[in-house]
């Protein structure tokens, strides 16, 4: 679906950052450095902030790994599609967070939501108590959705790299010297990672399988750690796991992941 979409404007008003007040803007620091930032950069800065906003509003939430992640894929996909100048970012992340849990069948009330996102967004504020608000947010939140939908052409679901992660770790446990792993964090590491990769669109980017070897990878490399024989064997123990991917992808992925944590630093 390319990236323009015609609404009326009945739909559209809630969700236009000049029409709609109650979620406000990210704020931009206003250094030189950042000023001389390209116009593609200042807008990854800002998606690394909402990201970070859904996954705390998530936890707080209780949302498991898997919805908070496609929250994020749904994000990031809207935006790959729509500009950000165009619309209120924190309430597309708040409607993705409550399309997520829909998606994934662990169904939040949408007044968790909206107080929850609303009491993350505005930390020294009091809660909204305001039917009038709650009811504006809800309704927002409601053409929200249709909107993402719409844009995304109704197919909101992505395959998502948990489950290879997850068979990957049990199979390389099995590989390992037992005391190596188990003084070792590789599992959180690897875990840990894969849930910072969606602060970036590297996320959209590449095959569940290759980003679940690539964070496996990168965990390895951050210990120092080898799979024994690895260097022996036929086939290498990333190829074991997922037949088409390349060490050269690998490591791709990898500075891709890293480029996610240099935002956090330019935060």
């Amino acid at each position: 679906m390319s990236g323009s979409l015609v609404l009326d404007s009945n739909m559209a008003a809630p969700m236009r950052r000049k029409d709609h007040t109650l979620m406000s803007k990210a704020t931009r620091t206003e250094d030189p450095s950042r000023r001389r930032r390209s116009h593609h950069d200042d807008d990854e800065l800002v998606h690394f902030r909402i990201v970070r906003f859904m996954m705390e509003s998530g936890i707080k939430l209780r949302m498991t790994s898997v919805p908070m992640a496609t929250a994020a894929i749904i994000y990031h996909r809207f935006f790959s599609h729509c500009r950000l100048q165009d619309y209120d970012p924190y309430l597309i992340g708040m409607t993705a967070i409550s399309l997520a849990s829909k998606v994934e069948e662990e169904h939040l009330k949408i007044r968790d939501v909206i107080n929850v996102c609303y009491r993350t967004r505005h930390q020294d504020k009091p809660p909204l108590e305001s039917q009038t608000e709650l009811s504006d947010l809800r309704q927002a939140m409601a053409s929200c959705e249709l909107l993402i939908m719409r844009t995304l052409g109704f197919n909101v679901t992505k395959e998502l790299p948990h489950k290879y992660l997850l068979h990957y770790l049990k199979s390389l446990a099995d590989w390992m010297d037992r005391s190596v792993w188990e003084r070792t964090p590789i599992r959180d590491t690897a875990w840990a990672m894969l849930r910072d990769l969606y602060h970036g669109k590297v996320c959209l980017w590449h095959k569940a399988q290759h980003l679940a070897v690539a964070v496996l990878y990168f965990s390895l490399l951050c210990y120092g750690i080898e799979v024994p024989l690895n260097n022996q064997a036929e086939t290498k123990w990333w190829k074991v796991f997922s037949e088409d991917i390349t060490e050269e992808q690998i490591k791709n992925i990898i500075e891709q992941i890293m480029d996610v944590y240099d935002l956090e630093q330019r935060l």
